[in-house]
């Protein structure tokens, strides 16, 4: 016997029940971009990888612990696309996007890969959608990017659920805010991890995101960027404020919400589900301005600002808070040949059917018809045609409505007609 080969670890089937709720999802994704003018931009899979060398950070653990890379057969390093804003922004630099006259509102959808522990909602293999505006220094854009995010969930139905903002400056604050975490953390790096000692000097920001110090008494008092916000991005931190809340849209200000890249800067935000029904809090999407990454990847200067979201997590979400898409599993005729001369005239007018917006099932395993009716009800099919030898005989069919339980007889010439103003 042949050996039995499993999925990859950290990889997920998505059997069909399953992909009708993610269909259903993705399309509340896309018709909310369609409310805000978002228009979709596809990327491949793969990159080289000094595009995320680049445009993520060769010293995040996604680069350097948690990339897919290999050699191609052209010797080419190649990588899998850890996230999405690092092959959209190359995308617009590549193609010249910013030549174009009005300000650039892109979003994706797709797979991401990175080498991390899997378990539940995180996954090596995972789906992620995210938005990018390229283009506009603005603090009204943050807030739309905000307000597209907190809507997609409104569409949803969750509840429970918690925005959080900060601003991290401009790079003026941020070299001040740089300076004080250097003079903060420097008497008691030997007592951090590895990780952070290597930080200190490269990227002092992303010891305030480190797990394995986060219990650190010297974590509880490390000085916070919005004390060295200087004037113009105090200010422009207040405007995006004043838009949320002219918008009603509910948040909390978080002094310790950080965003480790050097490019990004001003307005960081997080979406929580806060339902203390669950235990922790979980991080449902994140984003922020990032004014300098075009220029990293050879673009103009461009400003930007986007958040990203996975859609593993928004499924566990939903499945938390027991709530039940929309989504139907129905179809609307089952077709019923009685005998194989009948089949020709069935098939014919199941094409028909098709052909004019019907959908259609049959049997095609020789069953008899108290198998095809079990078959139909499996198939939650609305209507059944039946059409036996006599009935093949006179031109008819019996028309079944399987929800009332009412019978007629039609002539076949009629079955397609009738299905477009029963549907």
């Amino acid at each position: 016997m042949a050996t039995t080969i499993q999925k990859p670890r950290g990889t997920q089937d998505m059997l069909p029940k399953e992909a009708a709720a993610w269909q259903y999802v993705e399309m509340c994704l896309r018709q909310a971009c369609t409310r805000f003018n978002y228009k979709e931009i596809r990327t491949p899979m793969f990159e080289h990888i000094e595009l995320f060398k680049r445009g993520v950070g060769d010293t995040t653990d996604i680069v350097s612990k948690e990339m897919y890379d290999f050699f191609d057969k052209g010797n080419r390093h190649i990588a899998l696309r850890p996230e999405g804003t690092a092959s959209t922004v190359r995308a617009y630099v590549e193609n010249k996007m910013y030549g174009e006259t009005d300000i650039q509102k892109l979003y994706y959808m797709g797979p991401m890969f990175r080498y991390e522990r899997a378990q539940k909602g995180r996954l090596r293999q995972f789906n992620q959608f995210g938005v990018e505006v390229l283009g506009s220094f603005d603090p009204y854009s943050d807030a739309e990017v905000i307000a597209l995010a907190m809507e997609i969930y409104k569409t949803l139905g969750l509840s429970q659920i918690k925005l959080v903002v900060n601003s991290l400056g401009d790079s003026e604050s941020r070299c001040a805010h740089r300076e004080a975490l250097i003079n903060h953390f420097t008497p008691v790096i030997d007592e951090l991890c590895q990780d952070c000692q290597t930080r200190l000097e490269k990227n002092p920001l992303r010891i305030l995101d480190c797990k394995v110090d986060a219990k650190h008494s010297v974590m509880a008092t490390a000085p916070k960027i919005i004390d060295y916000l200087n004037d113009e991005s105090r200010e422009y931190f207040d405007a995006v404020l004043a838009a949320l809340d002219a918008m009603e849209i509910p948040y909390t200000v978080d002094a310790n919400l950080v965003r480790g890249l050097d490019y990004y800067n001003h307005t960081a935000f997080e979406i929580m589900l806060d339902d203390p029904t669950f235990g922790a809090q979980t991080t449902l999407c994140g984003g922020g301005r990032y004014n300098g990454l075009v220029e990293q990847l050879g673009g103009p200067m461009t400003p930007g600002i986007g958040f990203a979201l996975g859609i593993e997590r928004v499924l566990l979400a939903l499945e938390q808070q027991a709530i039940t898409l929309p989504v139907t599993n129905t179809v609307d005729v089952y077709m019923m040949p009685l005998g194989a001369q009948t089949k020709p005239t069935a098939m014919k007018l199941m094409h028909e059917l098709r052909q004019n917006g019907v959908s259609v099932e049959t049997d095609y395993q020789g069953r008899g018809m108290k198998a095809m009716f079990k078959a139909a009800n499996r198939a939650n099919a609305q209507f059944a045609i039946i059409i036996g030898e006599e009935e093949l005989a006179n031109g008819q069919c019996q028309v079944k409505n399987l929800v009332e339980s009412t019978q007629e007889t039609l002539n076949i010439s009629q079955v397609v007609t009738y299905m477009i103003s029963n549907k």
